[in-house]
């Protein structure tokens, strides 16, 4: 059964080593598509939206800024109760928009960055991979599924070697930034592998 819209976001920061599980206090916005705030939000008072910064934008999903009117797309694209009414059970839908939202959303981007750093602590590709796979997942990958991952990291790690700017580019979304320095067509592969797991 899928999980929840909040614990799908929950859960890609947790792996990602990303999640300020801290306890309380003021509500917090993570990122949101630009223009989408502006467009919903009357002229009166708050009308731009300023996501949060540092570790406010990986606080728990529970913690996520709601106004009723314009509440957090992603979520609701993972079937998330608009709040205008009570619901007493959620839908449980699958759409093209949220394979989307984890191939595209900010917060996805950075949390496959942040577990593409945890992969390739371990020194050989299969143990990173297979490190990937069991954290994304809770098991490892059978013999088809790693070959199918590797080949991935393989072909992409070879188009960002060529194409190093759309490497360089594709590490820089999110605020978040990696400690030491990585090969940056090695991270960015890897990184294509983490969202594929995420």
């Amino acid at each position: 059964k899928r999980l929840s819209s909040e614990m799908i976001r929950d859960n890609a920061l947790a792996i990602s080593g990303l999640m300020d599980a801290t306890q309380g206090g003021p509500w917090v916005k993570p990122y949101q598509p630009k223009g989408v705030w502006k467009e919903l939000a009357n002229q009166i008072g708050e009308n731009k939206y300023r996501a949060s910064k540092g570790s406010g934008l990986y606080r728990r999903s529970l913690y996520s800024y709601w106004k009723r009117t314009i509440p957090p797309p992603s979520m609701l694209t993972f079937d998330a109760a608009e709040r205008t009414v009570c619901v007493v059970k959620r839908q449980s839908t699958s759409t093209p928009l949220q394979s989307l939202v984890l191939l595209n959303d900010p917060q996805y981007i950075e949390a496959s960055r942040l577990l593409a750093a945890r992969m390739l602590e371990e020194t050989e590709l299969d143990e990173q991979l297979r490190k990937g796979f069991r954290l994304a997942t809770s098991r490892d990958p059978n013999a088809n599924e790693l070959n199918v991952i590797r080949s991935l990291f393989r072909s992409e790690k070879d188009r960002f070697e060529s194409e190093s700017e759309a490497a360089d580019s594709f590490l820089k979304v999110g605020q978040y930034q990696v400690g030491d320095p990585l090969d940056p067509a090695e991270h960015a592969a890897m990184s294509v592998v983490a969202n594929t797991l995420l």
